[in-house]
This record gives C-alpha cells, sequence and structure tokens, in this order.
C-alpha cells in the first residue's frame, strides 16, 4: 500500500468494556462478567487505532489527563503504532473515560466522563505540523467550536490535504449551528443516522445530507447500522449494504468506518469502493471487543470482504 500520513486531532477517549452485562444489580450486589478490557476509543483516538492497523501512518493531536489513565491511553495508542507526540497532557481535569456494559446482544450503553477532551483548544497543536501529511480528520468539532474547527480545516486544505470530521455528540439543530462554519472546509462528513436526523429535521436521510451537501459539506457518508452507509453529494447517492457478522460488541463500530472511509479516498478509490471498505472494517470491529480486538489489517479487512455477503 502507498504510504499515507494522516493526522487525526480531537476526541481520545480511554473505553472500559464489560461483556455480558444483562441487567445492574441491586444495591451493593456483586456479579461476575464474561471480560473486562480497556482500549483507546474517541472519533479521534478510535480512528487513529484502525487507521494504524490499516496501515496508514497516524499522527494523534487531542488532550489527555496527566493521570494514570493518560498513561495507559497513551501507552495502548503507541502500542498500535499511533504517533501521539501531539497529545498534550493536562492537571486541568481527568483523561476523558468511558465504562460501557455491553448486553448479550451487543448493544452498549454507557457511563462518559468527559475529561480533558472539553480543554484541548487550538492553542495546544501546531497547525502547520498537523498540516503536513495527507489528510486531516477532525473527530468532535463541537469541542473547538464551528470557528476554530473551520480555522484547522482551512489551513489542512490550503496546504492540499483533504479533510474529514465526524461528530460525537447527538444530533442537535443547536449543536449543527455550533460547527456548521467548519462545513465549507469539510470534503467529507462521517454522522450516524440518528445524528443526521436530529441535525436537519429531515424526513429521510438522503435529504439530510442533501441539506448538509447544500450548507458546505462535499460528501455526508452517513452509517446506517445494520442497513450500511449512504453517501451523498451534489451529484449522486450511493448506498452500501452492511456485511453480515456475529455481533459481539458495536463500540467502535462508527470509528472503524470513518478510518475505512477515509483510507479508501486518500488512497484513490471511488466512494462506492470506499464505503464498502468502510463497512467492512465496521463490521470486522462489531465481531470483537473494541476497535483493537483481533488482529487485522488492510489485507485481513479486504479479505473478509471477500468472504462476507451482505447482512
Amino acid at each position: 500500500m502507498t504510504q499515507v500520513d494522516i493526522a487525526v486531532v480531537g476526541v481520545h477517549v480511554l473505553d472500559t468494556h464489560i461483556v455480558g452485562v444483562a441487567a445492574i444489580p441491586e444495591g451493593s450486589v456483586g456479579q461476575l462478567v464474561e471480560t473486562i478490557k480497556v482500549s483507546p476509543a474517541g472519533t479521534a483516538g478510535g480512528t487513529a487505532v484502525v487507521l494504524s492497523r490499516l496501515g496508514a501512518r497516524v499522527r494523534s493531536y487531542g488532550a489527555v489527563g496527566a493521570d494514570p489513565m493518560g498513561d495507559t491511553l497513551l501507552a495502548l495508542l503507541e502500542s498500535h503504532g499511533v504517533d501521539v507526540s501531539g497529545l498534550v497532557r493536562t492537571t486541568a481535569s481527568q483523561t476523558s473515560a468511558s465504562v460501557i456494559p455491553v448486553r448479550p446482544n451487543g448493544d452498549r450503553p454507557a457511563w462518559h466522563c468527559v475529561g480533558a477532551n472539553a480543554t484541548f483548544t487550538l492553542g495546544d497543536v501546531d497547525l502547520d505540523d498537523v498540516a503536513r501529511g495527507t489528510h486531516v480528520h477532525l473527530g468532535g468539532p463541537e469541542f473547538l467550536g464551528g470557528q476554530a474547527a473551520a480555522r484547522l480545516l482551512r489551513h489542512a486544505r490550503d496546504n492540499g490535504l483533504s479533510t474529514s470530521v465526524d461528530i460525537l455528540a447527538a444530533g442537535d439543530p443547536g449543536l449543527l449551528a455550533w460547527i456548521v462554519e467548519a462545513f465549507a472546509h469539510t470534503d467529507y462528513l462521517l454522522p450516524n443516522d440518528e445524528q443526521l436526523l436530529g441535525f436537519t429535521g429531515a424526513a429521510d436521510l438522503e435529504a439530510g445530507a442533501r441539506t448538509l451537501v447544500a450548507a458546505g459539506v462535499g460528501c455526508v457518508a452517513v452509517t446506517r447500522g445494520r442497513e450500511g452507509a449512504l453517501v451523498v453529494t451534489a451529484d449522486e447517492t450511493i448506498a452500501v449494504p452492511a456485511y453480515a457478522v456475529d455481533v459481539v460488541d458495536t463500540t467502535g463500530c462508527g470509528d472503524a468506518f470513518s478510518a475505512g472511509f477515509i483510507l479508501g479516498r486518500v488512497l484513490g478509490r471511488d466512494l462506492t469502493q470506499s464505503a464498502r471498505l468502510g463497512c467492512a472494517t465496521a463490521a470486522h470491529v462489531a465481531g470483537g471487543l473494541g476497535t483493537d480486538a483481533g488482529a487485522y489489517d488492510l489485507a485481513v479487512i479486504e479479505a473478509f470482504a471477500q468472504n462476507h455477503g451482505p447482512g
């Protein structure tokens, strides 16, 4: 694979997965579970891990706490080949973290602490350093705000890089207004279906995606869970089905789709091929626990796509 250099900016989280939680025990009663595991996550951190697994050179930028959880998160990212020199340590807040009880059917409600992600600003990064690669992915523009996100993405595009954005928060028209300034500098917006409908109030995904394209986004690639993905530009609409897989944990599937889609585009694949790579990556991740589950690379994902049919 041609070497690509991708900067991933924004939300980095330490996830703790607890597998086999059918219900929360009453009072102080204990309960045995199948597995407890920590993994790197977030719309920046999780995407960084998967991109690195797929063979990209990845640099992460964001904020983590100066605490043991931060030490763990950095070590996990580094173990997957992510360059963490752009992650700043802060004493103002703890490392962002989530606890995720995974139900037998793969559903995963979560408890989340925003932590250090709320302290991250553009003052924490060297924009020229961010823009020295091939592509910039911004995970969680709502933490920077539209004006700062626009400045980051505009600087990347002025230096010849392509850009993508994924949003962490739930869809809300007020949030959309907060970040819309960044859309004119966004080549690929990567929301999920609930976010897209919530942002736009549209009756269907294509109409909602076209609203965001009209707001300045070059392409909207929206994930639809078991239905796969829908890719919308000013000129075309492409539906790509999901791949059949026995679901273990859906945590990080959106980040995995983003990574596969981004890599496909950076490698020069068309929108359909890129969305298929995103869906295959998401399906593979859903078959394990967290974005870093098991051993996989681009060749493994492509073989998976060849051997598994649509869901």
